[in-house]
């Protein structure tokens, strides 16, 4: 029997790191922080939109909170992870049509939605500041 010498076994904290993770999972990864990045926001969005229907003096606190720098890192945060998430949402349903299956393009489209969620975010602070 054969057996593989370089397998890692009994993994410790620190020997963590010395695993590899290829784009693809890291992708997938993201993909799934970003989903409860967004479901955690939705009680704190219908709370800000009740805010905008309820009273002038709310709509104004509700100003007032988002034009904070912990506002604008809450909304820059939703946002950002509101456009990663759809980004690769596209690209699973590309792959679930039969687009794109193969692993090597597989390692593009994940770069290519990593990349574009960078550029989105940067856009997102931007416009918000």
């Amino acid at each position: 029997m054969i057996v593989n010498k370089n397998r890692p076994t009994n993994l410790t904290a620190k020997d963590l790191r010395a695993i590899k993770m290829p784009v693809t999972a890291i992708s997938s990864l993201l993909h799934r922080i970003t989903g409860i990045v967004l479901f955690i926001s939705i009680p704190f969005i219908l709370w800000g939109l009740s805010n905008t229907l309820s009273s002038e003096a709310d709509y104004n606190n509700l100003l007032l909170q988002i034009n904070s720098l912990p506002g604008l890192i809450i909304v820059w945060a939703i946002l950002s992870s509101l456009s990663y998430h759809i980004l690769a949402g596209f690209r699973h349903i590309f792959m679930d049509m039969g687009f794109a299956e193969t692993m090597e393009t597989a390692k593009v489209t994940s770069w290519t939605v990593i990349l574009l969620a960078i550029v989105a975010a940067i856009l997102w602070g931007v416009w918000l500041w």
